[in-house]
């Protein structure tokens, strides 16, 4: 499963191939699957059994954009040029979660246990883009926990804020109109709408000395229009405003749309925006996180062979950064962030907000990547990743094996949820009731490179890995 996700290469919201792939393979193995749900076509959700407890496995399935790379080779060489590509490992976690629901199938079909497992994607976790639209769907409605995975270079869990993974955002595409003129012949008669994206671009700029150290804000120009000797009547420019909590994730959007009409005023154009994507910040829950840590220290890191730390020190020694190889120790179970400074968001994070969840880390990756490019697509489908996976679905299915035999620990898990994380603390949507997911989104960029990446989808009838599809020699280095 690592190797043929791997192959497809399927950015947010067009994981055609990956789905079809994933829910025949559970189908085939006695499965329900719903498809589309949440209005999402590539997304669904594929249920075993029936009565308490409901658990929920979760992990993401999207690629990024321009990340394309050949496995098990220690410097840049794409395997289609431009093209997308896993450079952030999801294609892993589809093993990890598919693995563990069958096996424990199997063990609830042998043992006559009481029990509904629930497999759902993560479409489109780069644009922040499906989740809570799961959520106000009803999805989780009946859910007792949820265990989520995301590939990393280490074997861990957490509980309360996560380190590293502490903001929530919006995600906010801006729109300006203006009207088309004769650059050069009669530009008084134009209304440039790129003028007033850069404008909200310059205010935003400025204003970034004043907001708080916790807020993290970015942004690309998504239309900057056609030609220099036309006054550009359209614009766009996409931002993420991120923050450590509801309230000031809404004072960012706010902020955002005031400078965004303050510019449309200044430049004599109009704007409206629409809401891409949506995460609260990620809280989990204490209760699972400690049965999780006791069963990831019970299976322990995977056995490295020497190629595959060959590989990873040659990648870290490219890209220039720490050189240390793979790890081979498991750290324990760390205390929540005390004073939270900003870092990366997940909308997972909806969903920690409604079910008690877990979100582990297993270690299919290499330590020190700049992670969203082709360094992190290095290790993706090959020994390390394939070992990675393979600990990481040995502790979902544990973890989820404790759950079914002990039923005071959803109890428990409930107390905290209830308790301590929304004791103070409500659940609010950002998305409005107008809003729904931008499906349409890297149709046009898939459309272009499918015809190319298909060339290298993986055969499994031929070959037993995809590196031997392929012909790489495992490890290539670059002196080789």
């Amino acid at each position: 499963m690592v190797d043929e996700i791997f192959s497809f290469s399927e950015l947010g919201f067009q994981e055609v191939e990956t789905s079809r792939y994933v829910t025949g393979i559970l189908e085939k193995n006695g499965f329900r699957v719903e498809r589309g749900i949440a209005a999402i076509p590539t997304a669904w959700v594929a249920t075993y059994g029936s009565g308490k407890p409901v658990i929920a496995f979760i992990t993401d399935i999207d690629c990024i954009p321009r990340a394309s790379q050949k496995p098990g080779v220690a410097y840049h060489e794409p395997l289609v040029e431009g093209a997308p590509g896993h450079g952030e490992g999801h294609n892993s976690g589809m093993a990890v979660n598919v693995t563990a629901a069958l096996v424990l199938k199997k063990l609830m079909a042998e043992h006559s246990l009481a029990g509904t497992l629930k497999v759902f994607p993560g479409v489109a976790e780069e644009l922040v883009g499906t989740k809570a639209f799961y959520v106000r769907s009803g999805y989780f409605r009946d859910v007792d926990v949820v265990l989520g995975v995301h590939v990393g270079d280490k074997f861990a869990t957490s509980y309360g804020i996560g380190e590293g993974t502490t903001t929530g955002l919006v995600s906010v595409e801006y729109f300006f109109h203006g009207k088309a003129a004769h650059a050069a012949l009669a530009p008084w008669e134009g209304r440039s709408a790129l003028d007033a994206a850069e404008l909200m671009d310059i205010g935003w700029n400025f204003r970034r000395e004043h907001l708080r150290l916790a807020q993290r804000s970015h942004r690309v120009i998504t239309n900057g229009g056609d030609q220099p000797n036309v006054v550009p009547p359209e614009a766009g420019v996409w931002y993420f405003f991120r923050e450590l909590d509801y309230p000031h994730i809404e004072e960012l959007y706010e902020l955002g749309n005031t400078m965004a009409n303050a510019a449309a005023k200044m430049t004599d154009t109009t704007v409206d925006h629409r809401l891409v994507g949506s995460a609260w910040p990620q809280h989990y829950n204490k209760i699972i996180a400690e049965v999780q840590q006791r069963n990831i220290e019970g299976i322990g890191m995977p056995q490295w062979s020497d190629d595959d730390q060959t590989l990873a020190k040659a990648l870290q020694k490219e890209i220039g950064t720490k050189v240390e190889g793979l790890k081979d120790k498991v750290d324990p179970l760390k205390e929540p962030v005390k004073e939270a400074t900003g870092g990366t968001s997940d909308d997972v994070g909806d969903i920690s907000w409604n079910v008690p969840m877990v979100y582990m880390r297993y270690p299919a990756n290499i330590p020190n990547l700049p992670g969203h490019s082709w360094p992190n697509a290095v290790a993706m489908a090959t020994p390390i990743a394939h070992k990675g996976s393979t600990a990481g679905a040995k502790v979902q299915a544990t973890t989820a094996l404790d759950i079914l035999l002990r039923p005071e620990l959803v109890v428990q898990a409930w107390d905290y949820f209830r308790n301590v994380q929304t004791k103070e603390v409500r659940y609010q949507s950002f998305l409005a009731p107008e809003d729904k997911p931008m499906i349409e989104m890297n149709r046009g960029t898939m459309e272009r490179f499918a015809p190319q990446l298909r060339k290298f989808y993986y055969d499994p009838s031929k070959y037993k890995t995809y590196l031997e599809q392929l012909g790489v020699r495992y490890p290539t280095l670059k002196s080789q």
